[in-house]
Formats: C-alpha cells, sequence, structure tokens
C-alpha cells in the first residue's frame, strides 16, 4: 500500500491511498474458495462447484465486498502508520469515481485530528461548595402535597354552588360555529376547579354550578393547541353537572403514612427528607461543576476540530429550533436565535473544548469505567425497551462500539469532574435555596448562556406533546419564557478513547456492501428514558400512549 500526503493543515490532514491491484484479487479469490463448498448448482455435487463457476455466478458482489475491506483495512493501516487520532469518521472516496478490476485502487482519504491537548492545568484549583439544608417547612409542605394528591371527595350538600378546589362531574357536548367537532364529545369528566388543567375560562365558568345544573361555556381554544382545525377558535361547550364533590380533610398521621405503605409520619418525613437533600445537592454539584468548568476553560486555549464544533452547534440548533416551535410567536424566536447564532457556535465550541480537555485529564489520570459500572449502564439503558428486546439492545451495543462510547461517557465525565473535585480546595458555606439558585441564575448571566441544556439540566423536552385526539376541554399550556441559550458549563460527555473505529465508507451504496449492517437497536418502549441515555445512532421509539385530551 502506497500513502501520500495531499494536506497538512491546521488539524485537517487528506492523503491518496493507493491499494495494488493484487490486493484485491487475492481477496476475491480467498473469498471464493471460502464459499465454494457452499455452493450447490445442477449438474454438481455439493461443494464441488468449479471456483471459475462459483466466480462467474457471484464475481461482481464478490469483488465489491473484497474492494470496500480492502479500502477499509488501508485507511485502518493509514490511521496506524500515520498515529492520527480521527476527530470525526474520516471521508473515504475512490479517485475518479469508479473502480476498474485488475488495476490499483487509488483512495482520497480526509479527515480532522484530535489536537495535542497541553498538559492540564488542574492543580491550585479552589472551589466554594455552597450547601443547604433540608428546611423543616419544606419537607411539611412536600408531604402537605403528596396529600393533596390523596385527596378524597365527599358527595356534596344539595344545591352546594361548586367553589374552587370542588369536583364537578360534567357530560360536555362542544361545537365551533353550532358545528359539533370530532372528540368534543364526553360523560362523566371529572373537572377539580382551579387546577388549571383545562383550557383558559373553561373552569372559571364553572363555580358555582349545581348538580344537575347545566350551562353553556363559551371559549376560545389556544393559538398554539395541539388539533390545527380548533386552533384559535371560539367554541361553545353544552355542559351539565352530573355531580358535585367536595375535598374530605386528610389528617396528616400515622394513619396517612400507613395508606402510602409506610410504618408512619416520621418515616415519611425522612423519605421525603433525603428526596429533598439529593436534590439540594444536585444543586450544589451543578453550581460548583459550572466553577470548575469556567477555571478550566480560562485556563486552556487550543485548537479544536471545526467538524466537532460544527456537530455540537448542530446540537444546541436543533434543541433551541424545537423549543421556539412552542414559542407564542414561533418566527419572532427564531429570529432572535439568528441574531445570537455566533455566540451558541461560541458556546458549541468552549463545549468541544472542555471536552477534549477532561477526556484529557481522564487518560492523564487513569480514570476509567469499570466493567462493572458499564454493565450496569447497560442493564439501566435496557430496562428502557420492551423485554423482548432488551437481548437484541445489548447485542446492538456490543457490534457498535459507537453506540456504547456515548452511553458510557456521561459517566466518564462525571468521574473526572469527581476526579477534580477531590483535587481542588474546596470551602464550605450554607446558605438557603433561593441563594443557592440566585447563584446559579447568576452564572448563567455571567456566562451570558440562559437556560442549561445540558446533560445535567434535568429537564423534560417532551413537554409539548400533547395529544389532542380528542377535543374535550384540552390542558391548558405553560406559559413559555423566550428561547434561551444553553449553558457553555455542559461540556460534551467524552469518551476515553478517540472515536476512529467506525469503517469508512467507500461511497454511500458501497458502504452499505461492505459489510453486513449492524442491527437496529429496538424500539424503546413508551416509557422512553431521557434524550441523552439513548444510544448514538438513536433507537426508533414506541409510539407514546395516547392521553385524555381533558388530562
Amino acid at each position: 500500500m502506497q500513502t501520500v500526503e495531499t494536506l497538512n493543515e491546521g488539524l485537517k490532514r487528506a492523503y491518496t491511498v493507493t491499494i495494488p491491484a493484487n490486493d484485491v484479487a487475492q481477496r476475491v479469490e480467498a473469498e471464493i474458495k471460502s464459499i465454494a463448498p457452499q455452493i450447490r448448482m445442477p449438474g454438481f455435487r455439493p461443494g464441488k462447484v468449479p471456483a471459475n463457476l462459483v466466480k462467474k455466478m457471484h464475481g461482481p458482489a464478490i469483488e465489491q465486498d473484497a474492494l470496500n475491506k480492502a479500502v477499509q483495512d488501508g485507511v485502518q493501516q493509514l490511521l496506524s502508520e500515520q498515529k492520527l487520532r480521527p476527530a470525526m469518521q474520516p471521508s473515504v472516496e475512490l479517485v475518479g469515481g469508479e473502480y476498474e478490476a485488475g488495476k490499483d485502487v487509488a483512495v482520497k482519504v480526509e479527515l480532522e485530528v484530535l489536537p495535542d491537548v497541553p498538559p492540564p492545568a488542574i492543580d491550585g484549583i479552589k472551589l466554594e461548595r455552597l450547601t443547604v439544608a433540608a428546611p423543616d417547612a419544606d419537607i411539611e409542605a412536600q408531604i402537605k402535597r403528596i396529600a393533596d394528591q390523596q385527596k378524597r371527595y365527599e358527595d356534596a350538600q344539595d344545591g352546594h354552588p361548586a367553589v374552587e378546589g370542588d369536583l364537578v362531574v360534567l357530560d360536555f357536548a362542544g361545537s365551533v360555529d353550532g358545528v359539533a367537532f370530532e372528540g368534543g364529545t364526553g360523560t362523566d369528566m371529572s373537572v377539580e376547579l382551579g387546577s388549571g388543567r383545562l383550557i383558559p375560562g373553561f373552569e372559571d365558568q364553572l363555580e358555582g354550578i349545581k348538580k344537575g345544573e347545566s350551562r353553556s361555556l363559551n371559549v376560545t381554544f389556544p393559538k398554539d393547541y395541539g388539533e390545527k382545525s380548533l386552533a384559535g377558535k371560539a367554541a361553545v361547550f353544552e355542559v351539565t353537572a352530573t355531580d358535585v364533590r367536595v375535598p374530605g380533610e386528610t389528617k396528616l398521621d400515622d394513619e396517612f403514612a400507613q395508606s402510602l405503605g409506610l410504618q408512619g409520619l416520621d418515616q415519611l418525613r425522612e423519605l421525603i427528607k433525603g428526596q429533598l437533600e439529593q436534590e439540594l445537592n444536585g444543586l450544589t454539584r451543578t453550581h460548583m461543576k459550572r466553577k470548575l468548568l469556567d477555571q478550566l476553560a480560562a485556563a486552556h486555549d487550543f485548537p479544536v476540530p471545526p467538524s466537532m464544533v460544527e456537530a455540537e452547534f448542530g446540537q444546541i440548533w436543533a434543541q433551541l429550533e424545537h423549543e421556539a416551535g412552542h414559542e407564542e410567536d414561533p418566527e419572532a424566536a427564531r429570529a432572535e436565535m439568528e441574531k445570537d447564532r455566533d455566540d451558541y457556535r461560541a458556546i458549541a465550541e468552549r463545549r468541544v473544548r472542555l471536552g477534549l480537555l477532561l477526556s484529557e485529564i481522564g487518560q492523564q489520570n487513569g480514570v476509567e469505567v469499570s466493567a462493572q459500572e458499564m454493565q450496569r449502564l447497560v442493564q439501566q439503558a435496557a430496562m428502557q425497551y420492551q423485554p423482548a428486546d432488551r437481548d437484541r439492545f445489548v447485542q446492538y451495543l456490543q457490534q457498535d462500539p459507537m453506540a456504547a462510547a456515548q452511553l458510557r461517557a456521561p459517566l466518564y465525565e462525571d468521574k473526572v469532574v469527581d476526579f477534580l473535585f477531590d483535587k481542588a480546595e474546596i470551602s464550605d458555606r450554607t446558605v438557603s435555596r433561593d441563594e443557592l439558585e440566585a447563584a446559579i441564575e447568576a452564572d448563567d448571566d455571567t456566562i451570558g448562556k440562559g437556560h442549561v441544556h445540558g446533560p445535567d439540566c434535568g429537564h423534560d423536552h417532551h413537554d409539548h406533546d400533547h395529544d389532542h385526539g380528542k377535543a374535550a376541554p384540552a390542558k391548558k399550556p405553560a406559559a413559555k419564557k423566550a428561547a434561551a441559550k444553553p449553558a457553555a458549563e455542559e461540556a460534551p460527555a467524552v469518551e476515553e478513547k478517540p472515536a476512529a473505529k467506525k469503517k469508512p465508507a467507500v461511497k454511500a451504496e458501497e458502504a452499505a456492501e461492505a459489510a453486513p449492517a449492524p442491527k437496529k437497536a429496538p424500539a424503546k418502549k413508551a416509557a422512553a428514558a431521557k434524550a441523552e441515555d439513548a444510544p448514538a445512532a438513536e433507537p426508533k421509539k414506541a409510539p407514546a400512549k395516547k392521553k385524555a385530551a381533558a388530562e
């Protein structure tokens, strides 16, 4: 194999790799000898078909497969000999575009390499840990919320007018311009007044209604209502209250805790205290991690591969596009995004640089994810799938090292951060929750990056996927803030080794024939996990179970 370097500029490299014709020919002959005993042909005993007939029948397919394998091996040899660490999968194409049998194969290989990260400056890091004790008042408030969720309702006295907090059971029929619409009729729908679950104005007009009373409710569907044919339109709902119920008193005592399967109220308090402490510790870690990454970013500056920046920017932009689509004025939100496009690209560059830096720190200091930890990650990820698909998901990870690396990466990043926390000089300061949250917000403002959209953000980005198959009074959409910038402190999760193991394609159609395609991951069950837990080639999700539109 002959290699000629044609470009060496910054992190960009290009080579022409020439594979001798006899290399491909030898691979073809070896493959023919391998499959000939398996070929059956009329007139010949099993396994006795002459090699020349096998070549005549299957030669083109065998030749194509041999070509692709020769190119893949050639590219891997190039990476090894030149000691290249590709940032992304190399681009590989045939020179001239077509393969001619019996002639040497010239292949153009283009790639970006990972930079040589300078020795990380990790000594002398000083951090402040803001800690918050779980307030008793918050614990009691949480118990009260649990009690409200377990609320029992009792029949109201005859003639009782419904007030906020009461439960009204309705039969309803909706119409737009006097015409009933699909899904707009229902019976025995329970509505808690004041819950804010239904479209604006619906619950308000039910106040004072009595059992057996009928009313006409005039409402307007929100402009962003999921059923486009109803969005923004005025509607009339004819309703009849078949029952009115009032909330019964719930005593916060041992009996209440026992109804939840606990021993008593003290155990419930301890459980809630533990949950609150876990939540507060998460906020503390978020703040401290931001400060850590700020110091690392300030102390290190080195070139990063543009392809990695572009990929990271694409993820940021896609998330912002998703959020803008749920704004009251999507076009205005997108216009605002466009003004800050350069800022978002700078955020992407910072994330990539921090990711590479964390990876380098981890490798230099022996940070790794153990086999047992990886096994737990795989088991946890497999639980997101239907039982029948879990084994296939595990096989998918075994066949696709990139998918496995992406699954491992967030844990690896956390372990590197913990390593740095252990090395840092940390001072503690007790603050209130409001002060801690204000400090996190101040970080957002200082960095100029607004909302957090990294793996630690904890936001549910699927809360807009309401189902409006039934057009009964629908869930009121939550008020939306303007599209916010992702936080720069969220470095992309990185793997321990360069992601250079994917087999390069010669052409799209040739790549498909180069080797058996890895099996796709099985479809996730409806209760899907967070997006960051998905493998690199995200499997198709199972359709989510439809919600009742009134919920």
